[in-house]
């Protein structure tokens, strides 16, 4: 069972600390505690039965309960998987660089990581080529290297 433990905004990280090592301690039936990337206040416990989530999360220090209802996995899946969002930035790519240090550089697209979300490009306008990895969204594509080829009937 999947529940849902309201915690001290900030705090989050500690009071995952605390329920896993209450669990540990006192061999509590709880698979895993996580901390949900991206939202503040609450962490999300796995147990084998409510006894067992509340006996691990109980009067501890920046738990502040465990909200009534429990959840299914798909209902909380994307806090828990990661976004790979399709990016349409490509090998070859002429962008600009839309964020400091190299902001309004143009540079040579090189190599694509999608699931960290980075480019690795070459400065044009440098005397020596250098990569440079900087996150997706800090560049734009502002010329495409054409690959379609022609149909000859």
């Amino acid at each position: 069972m999947i529940f849902i433990i309201k915690v001290t905004t900030n705090k989050e990280d500690r009071a995952v600390e605390m329920i896993s090592d209450r669990a540990e301690k006192k061999n509590i039936n709880v698979f895993s505690v996580i901390r949900p990337h991206g939202l503040k206040g609450y962490i999300i416990l796995e147990a084998a039965d409510r006894d067992s989530a509340e006996e691990a999360a109980f009067n501890l220090p920046y738990v502040k309960g465990i909200i009534g209802k429990t959840l299914t996995y798909e209902e909380i899946k994307n806090m828990l998987e990661p976004k790979v969002e399709d990016f349409k930035i490509e090998v070859g790519d002429v962008v600009e660089m839309i964020a400091e240090p190299f902001k309004n550089e143009k540079a040579k697209v090189t190599r694509v990581d999608k699931a960290k979300g980075e480019v690795v490009v070459s400065l044009l306008g440098a005397s020596v080529p250098i990569p440079v990895t900087v996150k997706m969204d800090n560049v734009k594509v502002i010329r495409r290297e054409d690959r379609e080829e022609e149909d000859e009937s």
